[in-house]
Order: C-alpha cells, then structure tokens, then sequence
C-alpha cells in the first residue's frame, strides 16, 4: 500500500506503549488470527454467536445513512461486523498508529475507505464533519489524563444531533473486583521468579478504565447514554463458559438478560457502550 495520510509522530507514553506493541506482534497473524484476537477474544465455537451479536449492537445507534465514518483507531477493521458499520456511508475514516493495521483495513474496505497514520491528537479534522465516529478497546488504552481530550476531539468532529459511540471498560465490574486479588499475587509471583520476570516481548498496551460515572463530565455537549455491550472479557468468558453446547445456551441466556436488564449489566458487566449524541 502507498504513503498513508496525515503521518505524525507519536507523542505520549502511553501512545508509545500501543503502538509499540502494535506495530511489533499486535497485529501479526497466524492462520488469519491476529495476536490482539488470540489474546482479548473469545474465539472458540461456542462463544462465535454470542460475540457477533454483541458486536451487531453497535448498529441500534449507528444512523441509517451519512455520508462520512470516523473510525478513530480502527486497526485492521479486525472482524466481518465490523464492516457492517460503514455500510451506509459513503466513506469510511479509518485512524490508527499502526501503518500494518490500516494496510489490512485497506484490504478490506478498498476504496469505501480513507485511511490515516498517526496520532488522534494530532491529526487535523475538521469540526462538524462526521455523521458519525466510533472507537472501539481504544480510549482507555490512552493515558488517563488524555482521554477526556480525545473524546472531546471526537464530539467536537462530528456533527450536531450525530454519536459517538464508544465502546469502554468498567473498572467497578464485579469481575474486575473479584479478579483483582488473583492478578495482584500474578504480578507478585512474576517479579519473585528469577529475572524480576523480564521477557523479550513488547509489554502489554497502557490501559486505564475511569469509573461509568466519569462519563456524565459530556453532558455539556452531548446527550449521554450507557448501554451494555459486553458482560465478560474473553479471558473470563473462556474460564467460566465451557467450550461446548451448554457453553453456547449459557451465552445465548446471558444475551437475553443484558438485553432485559441493560442498567444491571451496565453496572457489573465489563463492557459498556458509550453513546455521546451531541447538541
């Protein structure tokens, strides 16, 4: 693929962190599963329905047609519902740190989609001209004290009455509460065994999830909503849910009741979706 637009240097630690990792194995693939998808995705038979549905909620609040998609780190566009987002639009806007990322989003969209390298803080978009922007696993893995400035960047590009949908951890889920022990004495364990537990593999990205509540800071421009996206991690999901068919009747149950009770799975579950609709 040739030269990507707008190319700028990363700035941040944290963004040095993620795109280090991402431009080093993040998104090498073996038999066409990245190493994001093996590490942070349930991939067995058993979850396959259950996850594309819960990708395909993104498309409740995603408008019917527009004419231009922010898709603000985008990376590859990794999964087949992941293009179904863009299908109405007549241009796709995908941004990432990772120039391996959007050659394999080219692949993909071809000429539906516009492709940009570098950092979101930096690249220039014009105010009042997205219909739509989405950013998926991608905020929290910026440093705590920018996240707020990026979503503002991204209420700010796109146009009034129009979302932004973002799809962010619950660090209050009551598995993240119930784990934090087991991590702690992991963490412990691994700087006790010989080597401080050193290894030739780039760290894991920056990650840091604020509380549900920080989100009403938007309420100033936007309309705020919190709706489920997701209960379990995939790291949790492929301890407690067998790979087999009472694995799969467990996720279809688990579906029904985010479905029926979307403001108990908002404040346990692990994965929220964001929806800023702006003024």
């Amino acid at each position: 693929m040739g030269s990507h637009k707008g190319e700028h240097k990363v700035g941040t630690s944290a963004e040095e962190n993620v795109s280090k990792f991402y431009n080093s194995v993040g998104w090498q693939a073996e038999q066409s599963v990245t190493e994001d998808a093996r590490r942070w995705e349930d991939l067995r038979p058993a979850a396959q329905e259950y996850v594309s549905k819960c990708r395909l909620r993104l498309l409740r609040h995603i408008p019917a047609d527009g004419e231009r998609m922010l898709d603000m780190a985008s990376g590859p566009v990794q999964y087949p519902e992941y293009l179904e987002y863009s299908k109405n639009f007549k241009k796709r806007f995908c941004v990432d740190l990772s120039s391996a990322a959007l050659e394999q989003a080219q692949k993909k969209l071809g000429q539906h989609g516009e492709y940009l390298c570098g950092s979101f803080f930096d690249l220039p978009l014009e105010p009042n001209s997205f219909d739509c922007s989405i950013s998926l696993h991608t905020i929290y893995h910026m440093d705590r004290d920018r996240q707020e400035t990026a979503v503002r960047k991204l209420i700010e590009v796109t146009r009034s009455g129009r979302p932004v949908i973002i799809v962010y951890r619950n660090p209050k889920a009551v598995m993240e509460r119930l784990a934090a022990p087991l991590k702690l004495l992991k963490r412990m364990s691994k700087r006790l065994r010989p080597g401080g537990g050193s290894d030739t593999n780039p760290a894991p990205p920056y990650f840091h999830a604020h509380p549900i509540e920080w989100w009403q800071r938007f309420s100033d421009v936007a309309n705020v909503e919190v709706v489920p996206w997701r209960s379990l991690t995939a790291e949790f999901q492929k301890v407690l849910i067998p790979n087999n068919r009472l694995g799969q009747k467990i996720l279809e149950a688990l579906y029904q009741w985010e479905e029926r009770f979307p403001r108990a799975f908002v404040k346990h579950g692990q994965y929220p979706t964001i929806v800023l609709t702006k003024r």
